[in-house]
């Protein structure tokens, strides 16, 4: 009985175990918020200073603001993996 009971509580600490690590990914998705934010303020800021510069400054913000969603959807991806498979 005690061999049951200690093989359930080890289960138990993996499963809780599992999902700290499949919470931690999505610490991704908080810090690209604020990224997001900053680089939207900042190339608002740009454009504002320089109306002339607008094209190049949006076009930039753009591939930044892919490269940061990328990094969301991978941390996504990786949690996902981690709750439903392990």
């Amino acid at each position: 009985m005690e061999v049951i009971l200690m093989a359930v509580s080890q289960l138990l600490a993996i499963d809780g175990m599992v999902a700290i690590a499949a919470a931690l990914p999505m610490l991704a998705g908080i810090g690209a918020g604020v990224g997001m934010g900053i680089a939207v303020g900042k190339s608002v800021e740009g454009i504002a200073r320089q109306p002339e510069a607008e094209g190049k400054i949006r076009s930039t913000l753009m591939i930044g603001l892919a490269f940061i969603e990328t990094t969301v959807i991978y941390g996504l991806f990786i949690s996902i993996l981690l709750l439903f498979v392990m």
